[in-house]
């Protein structure tokens, strides 16, 4: 089970009682900002916090508790001024960007996309290339091959047929990446005009799309991200200036879109769903993306861990850019789920001993397939290991040097937990 944050009276009017947002003026740096220890956080474990974000290559870190700034921190030489890739986590701009187009009249997106950019924009034969949607595009449903050498290929000869549309999930960048010219020549105006003037300068933001071989990458700073997801907490309305006026598409945007990955929307990953799929594999794991989040918070994550999440039930935004946490970890959604471990330890009510000791374990590989190592933080011994399956069952017993005979489990998703001097510590692992 999570531990909560609402642990009394007072701090869940605090943390959890719904409060009106506040919004940073847009030609302004002013920010208002909210005092940790009105959340009733500890300065120690906001410390332990950074600690753990600086020994994993962050550069900024933001929270944000009903809009007004709660922790910021830049780590190094990075500073608020500092401009930053967003990677993967830029899809989700462009999903807004496109429910913008279909509301503006340009574009609908249960059409073909070869209604917007012609025939040929792929290999596959003439009748299967006609099955793709934009909403395919969006759901990552395209059915185009994402095992072709080069996955960010846009060239009609990279975009080969795999599947029938709508009838495999695979996350590929490139059938994401030609939604910028479905824009483009829908609207008639280049993507990044039509992107500044209906959602960059809107609501305030800086940055730029850069083309880095054949993707689009938009670059920032981090607050600008902070500012992206406080409009998407407010379900795309600035203050009192709506930016997408069609409440359906977002709520369909950030709700499964589709039967193959419960936890994928229109670009955004969603947490608390019954299974998910990641990157590059065909299986579909059981449980939440992200056990130690919230089950509402909906994700635009990115390369080398840009995380922005978004949590409408705590007023929450949290922001992560930086360099890859963890030079070894194939799926991105990990390194997330262990920042979440370390902010549900923030609120000084919550008992260290109760919940999961003084820090997140990891297990080394993630995912695997054969052997595996458990992981402690510094400092910290177990005396036992236990391995427990989606439904809560143990199912291995790990001794104390903490390896792990993965050739002995199933596929699926596990989690282990540490009985340590300080209390009880857990982590989670997929085996393939």
């Amino acid at each position: 089970m999570r531990s909560t944050v609402c642990i009394s009276s007072l701090i869940a009017s605090l943390v959890c009682g719904a409060q009106s947002l506040y919004f940073p003026p847009v030609n302004s740096d002013a920010w208002e900002t909210t005092a940790a220890e009105t959340l009733g956080w500890c300065p120690e474990r906001i410390d332990s916090l950074y600690d753990f974000l600086d020994s994993r290559n962050t550069k900024a870190f933001l929270i944000l508790k009903d809009g007004r700034i709660v922790l910021e921190h830049y780590f190094g030489t990075f500073t608020q001024d500092s401009l930053w890739y967003w990677a993967s986590a830029g899809k989700t701009l462009t999903s807004t960007l496109v429910g913008i187009a279909q509301e503006e009249g340009y574009l609908d997106i249960t059409q073909p996309t070869s209604t917007y950019l012609g025939t040929g924009w792929t290999s596959a034969p003439a009748d299967k290339e006609e099955l793709i949607t934009v909403r395919n595009q969006l759901t990552m449903t395209s059915g185009l091959d994402d095992g072709v050498a080069d996955v960010d290929c846009t060239d009609p000869a990279c975009l080969s047929y795999l599947a029938d549309a709508g009838t495999r999930w695979a996350y590929h960048n490139a059938a994401y990446t030609i939604l910028d010219q479905v824009i483009a020549n829908s609207t008639g105006q280049s993507f990044n005009s039509y992107f500044n003037s209906r959602i960059r300068n809107p609501i305030g933001m800086d940055g730029l799309w850069l083309p880095v071989g054949y993707n689009n990458i938009y670059f920032s700073k981090a607050r600008s991200m902070a500012r992206y997801g406080l409009l998407a907490l407010n379900n795309m309305v600035w203050d009192t200036d709506t930016v997408l006026h069609n409440a359906d598409y977002f709520a369909d945007a950030t709700s499964p879109s589709q039967m193959l990955n419960d936890s994928y929307g229109y670009l955004w990953w969603l947490n608390g769903q019954p299974s998910f799929m990641v990157p590059g594999l065909q299986f579909v794991f059981p449980g939440p993306l992200m056990p130690n989040a919230p089950d509402d918070m909906f994700s635009a994550l990115g390369k080398n861990d840009q995380n922005l999440n978004v949590v409408p039930s705590r007023g929450m935004v949290v922001v992560r850019m930086g360099d890859p946490a963890y030079a070894d970890d194939l799926v991105p959604i990990g390194f997330n789920d262990e920042i979440w471990q370390h902010i549900e330890w923030l609120d000084c009510g919550t008992g260290l001993t109760e919940t999961r000791g003084t820090g997140p374990l990891r297990v080394v590989p993630n995912p695997c397939s054969a052997n595996a190592a458990v992981s402690l933080p510094p400092g910290t011994s177990a005396s036992a290991f236990d391995v427990f399956d989606a439904a809560g069952k143990r199912v291995l017993g790990v001794g104390p040097g903490g390896r792990i005979n993965a050739s002995l489990l199933a596929p699926g998703a596990y989690s282990v937990r540490a009985t340590t001097r300080s209390g009880v510590l857990s982590g989670r692992f997929l085996k393939l």
